[in-house]
């Protein structure tokens, strides 16, 4: 990039600081767009003659070179102030540090938690009573730090390998059946009662071969024969003797549709229990954000603008609603552009906060396991659009999600 006088800045220039290192200045950035006079104070102040800027992604031209004159030189009275900004600077770093270890600590939770499901689905058969043990004490976990929050964290986990598992997909629909469950008011009970069916719903699967699972496109003869993967569910539950009916109706009725069209029982309404509407929704966004093919993955905010305006009739509206309000207009997993151009994937949504998430920035100068954070709540830049991968460089999927897939976690807060 070519160089510039800073006393040729204004606003709407896209410069570059890479060259500082980014703890040698006190912006969030290294790459930015000037937005006001006081940011090219603060050039002025730390003694830059000249930063590198993007003619291309400025929206304004630099202004026109001064006349040289003899000027008596005054006295530098700016340390203090450029000390102070790089101070709130260092402050940042820190929050971004235990923020980055929050995000840590979920993702092993994830593995975990996940790791304990596939154990549970493993001895329903032989052990169902250590299986309905160990899985009541995994979400009693779960749902008791949700019931005492005074608001709700979405993370997105980013995974060290990719797991297309019934595992995954079953701790995700159980995240994300909580969530809804958690913006409704849903009782601890109700809650325990959700996130147990949630993890069982799809407990008959593994019955069914994994090419009848895996086909798109089933023959009529092939899609019955997956639609025994309900009644198989019930009997892989059937030796937890202390399961209530509750549960059980979760696995029978998570593909009931609220028009009718859903079986087996082909219910409609409120006639499907109350918790397997919300699995239902659950479950679809799951799969079409993680679908078995993964070319046909959408992006989160694709995902829930399918279920909304294209599939509607089939979700219990109210909880559609309440699903759609508690993601956020930018759900974890979203890919974005800010206003200086800049590539972000959504990493975490707050019920405190919806229209500004956190967010990982695609830096190539920044190696990715020390990728930078920002927390839109404190950016001048704003959120300009989504934008699903097709139109987003190679480069920078594999450097914001390197394995394709959209995992959940839930955190409880306040």
């Amino acid at each position: 990039m070519p160089t510039i006088p800073v006393n040729r800045l204004q606003p709407g220039m896209f410069i570059s600081l890479e060259s500082l290192g980014w703890m040698e200045h006190p912006f969030l950035l290294n790459r930015f767009r000037i937005a006001n006079a006081q940011q090219i104070q603060t050039l002025h102040q730390m003694g830059l003659g000249s930063v590198e800027w993007d003619p291309q992604r400025s929206t304004t031209k630099p202004l026109p070179e001064a006349p040289t004159s003899a000027v008596e030189e005054e006295a530098d009275f700016t340390a203090g102030a450029l000390d102070a900004l790089l101070d709130n600077k260092r402050d940042r770093v820190l929050r971004v540090r235990e923020t980055r270890e929050s995000i840590a600590r979920c993702a092993r939770l994830f593995e975990q938690e996940t790791g304990s499901i596939r154990q549970i689905l493993g001895e329903l058969g032989p052990r169902p009573s250590e299986a309905h043990t160990q899985s009541r004490v995994l979400v009693d976990r779960l749902v008791g730090g949700l019931i005492r929050a005074s608001s709700v964290a979405v993370h997105l986990v980013n995974l060290k390998k990719s797991e297309t598992g019934l595992p995954n997909h079953a701790m995700n629909v159980m995240v994300l059946s909580l969530l809804i469950g958690k913006s409704i008011g849903l009782s601890e009970e109700e809650m325990n009662h959700l996130g147990l069916g949630a993890m069982l719903h799809d407990a008959g699967l593994p019955d069914i071969p994994a090419r009848v699972v895996r086909n798109p496109n089933r023959t009529t003869a092939e899609e019955q024969f997956y639609r025994t993967h309900i009644g198989r569910g019930l009997n892989a539950v059937a030796g937890m003797k202390q399961l209530p009916v509750t549960i059980k109706n979760i696995i029978a009725c998570h593909h009931e549709h609220w028009d009718g069209s859903g079986y087996p029982n082909g219910l409609s309404g409120t006639k499907i229990p109350r918790l397997a509407r919300i699995v239902a929704i659950a479950n679809r966004y799951d799969n079409l954000c993680n679908p078995l093919d993964g070319k046909t993955a959408l992006m989160p905010a694709e995902a829930v603008a399918r279920m909304f305006k294209l599939e509607g009739a089939a979700y219990d509206p109210e909880l559609l609603s309440a699903f759609v309000k508690a993601l956020g207009v930018y759900p974890p997993g979203t890919f974005v552009m800010l206003s200086d151009g800049s590539y972000g994937l959504v990493i975490e949504s707050s019920s405190r906060d919806l229209l500004r998430p956190l967010l990982m920035l695609y830096d190539a100068s920044v190696p990715r396991n020390e990728a930078l954070l920002l927390d839109m709540k404190e950016a001048d830049e704003k959120i300009t659009s989504t934008l699903p991968p097709k139109d987003i460089p190679r480069e920078v999927i594999a450097y914001l999600a390197p394995q394709g897939r959209v995992d959940f976690y839930l955190e409880g807060r306040g």
